[in-house]
């Protein structure tokens, strides 16, 4: 070996003040990096409504689900007995009752208010300080609210009673014969009550982004 060759100086990585060697590559995990971008805007002028109008994005896909969910689910909801007789054959459909009617109706109106609502909510998120789209959807998602709650709770008082009944009305349950039809229902109604409940975070989300500190 020649003596003369000159020996390649050694890299080192000063771990202290966290600098690493630029030819170092390291493989970061994506939600350490969604964490540190999330610190980094929270940091920012209007960071943490940013962070609330995310939140709210994807409490808005959520909501969209269950309404969606709750109005095919009552609106495909019908069932026919197997037995009848010469002049009755006994049939139930969602469309025999007003109220179930209104569900289906308001859960739908809700449901295509809420997709019309996206674009807003993604303004939100890009420019967090500007109040005109987010008082847009405080003031329509208290309408959406008022409105799920009345479908929801008229279709629940049916729902009951076919459920129960009422003796003192001689009505006998419904639900005795056309059970898939009444497990159907209740799985709309709940859904709708779900949905409801999202909604109405939603609003304290936007009540509480539109405060000035």
């Amino acid at each position: 070996m020649n003596s003369t060759e000159a020996t390649a100086p050694s890299t080192s990585i000063n771990i202290a003040d966290g600098k690493t060697d630029t030819r170092t590559k390291e493989t970061v995990p994506p939600y350490r990096f969604l964490l540190t971008k999330l610190r980094r805007d929270m940091k920012t002028p209007g960071g943490w409504k940013r962070g609330l109008a995310v939140f709210d994005f994807f409490l808005r896909l959520l909501a969209i689900s269950a309404f969606v969910a709750a109005a095919v689910s009552m609106g495909t909801d019908n069932e026919m007995l197997p037995f009848f007789t010469k002049d009755y054959q006994f049939y139930a459909n969602f469309a025999d009752f007003p109220s179930l009617t209104f569900f289906v109706v308001a859960d739908g109106i809700a449901a295509g208010y809420l997709v019309f609502s996206i674009p807003f909510s993604i303004i939100c998120i890009i420019k967090p300080l500007f109040s005109c789209p987010r008082l847009f959807l405080l003031t329509f998602d208290v309408l959406a609210v008022a409105l799920t709650m009345a479908g929801a709770s008229a279709a629940s008082a049916i729902v009951y009673l076919a459920h129960t009944g009422n003796s003192k009305a001689n009505w006998i349950a419904f639900c005795i014969r056309f059970q898939d039809f009444c497990q159907q229902s209740s799985g709309a109604v709940i859904a709708s009550f779900v949905g409801t409940v999202i909604l109405i975070l939603m609003v304290a989300l936007s009540a509480l982004a539109l405060r000035r500190h």
